[in-house]
């Protein structure tokens, strides 16, 4: 049967009269999401001071705000489409404002976790719905200027969030990040009501409720599996279990999407080789950068002995690398000369190269780690704007929405299971090198007899820190290649019809 003509979504003729002011509060709530993917990272020895954390609590304060918001990602965006742009918008920040509320003030680790996760669900409805108003206030000729600077903020917001988080535990106790969100909330949610105007699509797709139950289950429990590896043992019980119940979800949420008439996630656009290099480059960039802050903030405070602030600033280079590149455009400059296969595999060796120098040459001195953090840093603002290119150009462009959303969604995926990942391995590799029962780095510090005790374990941990760098360095540049082949031989394929639906 032939597809019907797809009913176009109409573009603004004319931009709004205040679409840069608007872009400001858009870039401002979007800011502070992306930073609290990061920004609990430098907070990780406070909290397991304050709140008697263990190191697997500390994985699920920070996996509990990325699985929810990976999870609900797709059906915001349907949401939105449907009810209303600016509504999801403001009750986003609504949420988003009410949890940091909520975490500023818990009084233990599970009333953080839950905290958090309450966070997630305002972050997700603020993650579709900024992108989508940028889309409908900008004319076409400055859409793209917009959107590279939204790209920016996005990248800034995943760098400097140890930075900001060092800057306000140097003056303030751990809670004083999630609380200086509150204002940031407040006020962009007065500018939302007042600036933003309303769009929406009453003949949208229907939100996919059951697939976003599916697909949140199954994340959780696989990730959980990841997490208690190396304390119950991968073959226990405690492990198996739940990673059984995420493959059969992560399976039931596959078959659903295949025979459902509104499918929050369309599992077609895998069939595009162009669709799937350019999302798994996404993956494992955000599974390889999330598990090494993750890292890194541990290696500078327990191991080199930094206090949060200064922690904080000597990951500073990161951002400011990614800064200085993407306002200077020089990885869409790149991508126009090499190609984007080609700048995908620049960009992710050198993200990997930076993170293999964190590894091998910052064991214990900062020196190496501020080479890695640099080239790493020149990495990613090379090829994000390759992949972005890649994702938007191999769907067709009344499904954009869906196709960000896809790449949003498996991104903080990539994001939450490298903390989870590389946190086993450091967990498994440390446990390996000093069978301490301690649960936590400080414990097995504090546990110890003598300074040779305490030399020795602390060398086991930079030991663990190293090795788990290098397993995300390993993704990421297989990430890179595998990217730039699938793009490569889908250029080099005959290119299908625009907006052609793929055969079931």
């Amino acid at each position: 049967m032939t597809a019907t003509t797809a009913e176009k979504p109409t573009a603004p003729t004319g931009g709004h009269p205040q679409r840069w002011l608007i872009l400001g509060v858009i870039c401002l709530a979007q800011l502070t999401v992306l930073l609290d993917n990061t920004v609990l990272n430098v907070a990780i020895p406070s909290l397991t001071t304050s709140l008697a954390a263990s190191t697997a609590d500390i994985q699920w304060m920070i996996n509990a705000y990325s699985l929810v918001q990976s999870g609900l990602l797709l059906t915001a965006g349907s949401a939105a489409d449907r009810y209303g742009r600016k509504k999801m918008l403001a009750a986003g920040l609504a949420l988003f404002g009410v949890g940091s509320l909520a975490a500023g003030f818990a009084q233990n680790a599970g009333q953080l976790i839950a905290a958090r996760a309450g966070m997630g669900i305002g972050g997700a409805l603020l993650m579709t719905t900024t992108l989508a108003v940028v889309v409908q206030i900008f004319d076409d000729e400055s859409r793209v200027k917009a959107i590279g600077i939204w790209a920016t903020v996005s990248s800034l917001g995943f760098a400097v969030g140890p930075l900001i988080g060092g800057v306000l535990l140097d003056h303030f106790w751990w809670g004083a990040i999630f609380l200086v969100n509150i204002p940031v909330a407040v006020l962009g949610l007065v500018a939302v009501l007042a600036l933003v105007p309303e769009s929406k699509n009453p003949l949208g797709d229907r939100p996919d409720l059951l697939g976003a139950l599916l697909s949140t289950v199954g994340m959780t429990g696989v990730v959980y599996a990841i997490i208690s590896g190396p304390g119950h043992g991968w073959l226990s019980a405690q492990v198996l279990a739940p990673a059984a119940v995420g493959v059969v979800f992560l399976a039931a949420f596959a078959r659903w999407e295949l025979t459902v008439e509104h499918p929050m996630l369309d599992m077609h656009f895998f069939g595009n080789q162009r669709f799937v290099g350019a999302v798994a480059g996404s993956i494992l960039v955000a599974f390889g950068m999330g598990g090494s802050l993750f890292l890194l903030t541990q290696h500078l405070q327990f191991v080199l002995g930094y206090g949060p602030l200064e922690a904080g600033l000597r990951t500073a280079p990161l951002a400011v690398s990614v800064i200085v590149l993407n306002m200077s455009g020089v990885g869409a400059k790149l991508v126009t000369k090499a190609g984007t296969p080609r700048a995908i595999a620049i960009g992710m060796s050198a993200t990997a190269a930076g993170l293999a120098a964190i590894a091998l040459l910052g064991g214990h001195s900062y020196g190496g780690t501020l080479l890695g953090l640099v080239v790493m840093g020149a990495g990613i603002a090379l090829s994000m704007p390759a992949m972005a290119n890649a994702i938007m150009s191999a769907i067709p462009p009344e499904k954009a929405g869906v196709g960000a959303g896809v790449n949003g969604t498996l991104g903080e995926f990539g994001n939450g299971l490298g903390v989870a990942v590389l946190g086993a391995v450091l967990n498994a590799r440390f446990a390996a090198l000093v069978p301490v029962a301690a649960a936590s780095l400080p414990a097995a510090l504090a546990a110890a007899g003598d300074d040779a005790e305490r030399g020795r374990i602390a060398d086991a941990f930079a030991s663990g820190l190293e090795t788990s760098q290098l397993v995300g360095a390993v993704a990421v540049l297989a990430g890179g290649l595998l990217a730039a082949v699938l793009l490569h031989r889908a250029e080099r394929s005959a290119p299908a019809p625009a907006g052609a639906a793929p055969a079931a």
